[in-house]
């Protein structure tokens, strides 16, 4: 069942539709011209309009435009007379999602109104996926170390600026890197997170840049590589003191002239990327010992941002345990748990050499061991294991 608004001057046609679309168990609402229709859109929420074209007081089209600006989730159905296709086709252009000609066909409609209703379902779970994940990478915390790296991702996002992100295992690089891009102008592009460490040497160039067909034993068909994958878009190259040397002079390359080389051709691709890094590791020692090219160095950290370890952000704690109560109990399709405050001080009392991803764990399994409301004792129970 949906919500739909019919405008529309004429008087036989509103209550025309009304009954079919009643008859197909849609909720449906009237409107005798483009102003009413726009009042009624301010005061409920409605999955789709059927609006005619040729109206008074407010034309189709001013309503179309109107609706695309304030309400664009809205799917928006122009009703058409003869000599209106062309204006019909026009609105198409102008994001209308298509037009039904007068005299109405109950199949054409009705095909129409389903296509159009999957349309707006689907935008809908988008947005919801979204803001799911979002919440997932967000920055917890009101400590001043975490209010810092805040306000740094708050400057830096808008720009294009390459950034280098350091901090210890499990602090939170990932979600600095992924705030970083959700609040960029490439928001709406490919987000692409590459484990450096995780790729052997000798795979490490094709997965960033690609191959061709033949390249090596195992390569059977060409492949793009993750700047390729990212190109509009952002790359995150995770733990990039890993990289080998050959590979790290292929990633300045990158830098410099913004083109890779698919292994096994020598033909340049224009890409267009930007790149966040994130290591855990002191580069400048691995300067110094030769396992990391200097001037790569210097074209990755434009931007540094450090995220603290959770020994030096223990205020935070609190609202992280909320944040992982909320988020691991949505996941498990569960009730959130009760936890009172003498866990709270429990787990900020223990030393977390894992960080916040190692908090996480424990919030985790504090939620499915327990009983009931969770407490210190039920803490020292499930927790100390973590730090033997």
């Amino acid at each position: 069942m949906a919500n739909i608004l019919v405008i529309d001057d004429e008087r036989s046609i509103r209550n025309t539709l009304k009954d079919i679309l009643e008859y197909e168990k849609h909720e449906v609402e009237l409107a005798e011209h483009g102003v009413a229709g726009l009042e009624l859109l301010k005061s409920k929420a409605f999955d789709l309009v059927l609006c005619d074209i040729k109206m008074p007081q407010m034309d189709g089209m001013e309503v179309l435009n109107k609706i695309r600006e304030l309400y664009p989730e809205v799917q928006v159905v122009m009703i058409s007379g003869h000599g209106d296709i062309e204006t019909a086709v026009d609105a198409i252009k102008k994001g209308a999602y298509d037009f039904i000609q007068k005299p109405i066909d109950l199949n054409r409609l009705l095909i129409t109104l389903k296509n159009g209703l999957d349309k707006t379902d689907l935008i809908t779970e988008t947005r919801t996926l979204k803001k799911q994940v979002t919440i997932k990478h967000q920055m917890v915390g009101q400590s001043d170390p975490v209010q810092k790296v805040k306000e740094l991702i708050e400057k830096v996002s808008i720009t294009d600026a390459r950034v280098l992100i350091t901090g210890e295992n499990g602090t939170g690089k990932e979600v600095v890197a992924r705030s970083l891009h959700a609040n960029s102008p490439r928001s709406k592009n490919t987000f692409i997170e590459v484990n450096c460490a995780a790729i052997p040497s000798e795979l490490i160039e094709s997965e960033l840049f690609g191959h061709e067909k033949g390249a090596f034993t195992s390569a059977i068909k060409q492949r793009k590589g993750k700047f390729e994958q990212a190109d509009g878009g952002t790359i995150f190259l995770d733990e990039i003191g890993d990289m080998s040397l050959s590979a790290q002079a292929k990633v300045l390359r990158v830098l410099q002239e913004n083109v890779i080389t698919r292994v096994g051709n020598d033909k340049a691709i224009k890409v267009n990327v930007r790149v966040l890094a994130a290591t855990n590791i002191n580069l400048k020692e691995e300067i110094e010992k030769g396992r990391f090219r200097e001037d790569l160095y210097h074209r990755l950290s434009v931007i540094l941002i450090h995220v603290p370890p959770l020994r030096e952000r223990t205020e935070d704690i609190p609202l992280l345990v909320e944040h992982f109560n909320q988020l691991i109990s949505k996941e498990q399709g569960v009730t959130p748990r009760k936890i009172d405050n003498s866990a709270i001080n429990a787990l900020k009392s223990l030393q977390w050499t894992g960080n916040i991803r190692e908090l996480r764990n424990v919030v985790e399994r504090l939620l499915i061991l327990c009983q009931g409301t969770i407490t210190a004792e039920d803490v020292k129970m499930y927790a100390a294991p973590v730090n033997n």
